[in-house]
């Protein structure tokens, strides 16, 4: 089986409280452990996407509206959904660790080098994609649903079927 799901690979949480919400995986578990017996992945991802900022902003402005909430959790495969795009952070992957779950002082702490990891990744300008929220848009003529990803390729779902375009104009 190929493995799709490798440290730094972005993907979209599908189920759940993140649901839409932008992730990339830490950590993989193809096989699955005793605890948690289905295929599943280690994810930090944005909670609270930071603002849009302008020019005109005074620079106490802009602190406040770059700042990001993350989050970090271990979902199962099956509520993931992958796209072709990577983030290279190394600092990432030795940030959480399987005991950070079992301590909420050590959640705490990941969460806060997630955060700062992020935030300075942020300001330095890479990845901007990442940093912005999933758009959804909607055809009310034909009743689709379509998640937009950064190179504007759409996932189209009408009733029962599911397929790619790559504009959205497109009918």
């Amino acid at each position: 089986m190929v493995k799709i799901y490798k440290p730094g690979k972005v993907a979209i949480v599908l189920q759940g409280r993140q649901a839409g919400k932008k992730v990339v995986v830490i950590k993989q578990n193809d096989e699955g452990t005793k605890e948690r017996p289905y295929p599943h992945a280690v994810v930090a991802g944005i909670e609270r996407y930071p603002r849009k900022v302008t020019k005109r902003m005074g620079t106490k402005k802009l602190q406040r509206r770059s700042k990001i909430k993350p989050f970090i959790k271990v979902v199962n495969y099956s509520h993931l959904f992958p796209t072709r795009y990577a983030l290279e952070l190394e600092a990432l992957k030795g940030s959480v660790s399987t005991d950070t779950f079992r301590e909420p002082t050590q959640r705490e702490e990941s969460k806060k080098n997630i955060k700062k990891l992020l935030e300075d990744r942020y300001t330095s300008g890479k990845n901007r994609w990442f940093f912005q929220p999933l758009r959804i848009c909607a055809d009310f003529t034909h009743k689709p649903v379509a998640l937009i990803l950064p190179a504007q390729w759409v996932a189209v779902s009408y009733a029962g079927s599911t397929g790619f375009k790559a504009d959205p104009t497109e009918s």
